[in-house]
């Protein structure tokens, strides 16, 4: 009888994508919620302070996304 091993080596390409992978889904989750917050302060402010930056209330999330 005779026994076969597998063992697979993980290559340093591998694992560099895959640090890069989860850097990028952290780096995508912070860019989310700064959106976020810029989001809810645009919310809360009065539509005569929306004008006074250029923006109607209809204008927030296009301005929340692009970091107006």
């Amino acid at each position: 009888m005779s026994t076969v091993s597998l063992s697979r080596r993980t290559s340093p390409d591998f694992l560099s994508r895959a640090v890069e992978a989860v850097v990028a889904f952290f780096d995508a989750v912070s860019e989310g919620r700064r959106i976020a917050q810029r989001y809810e302060a645009l919310s809360r402010l009065s539509d005569a302070a929306l004008a006074r930056r250029g923006l109607a209330r209809q204008d927030i999330a296009r301005a929340a996304v692009s970091g107006c």
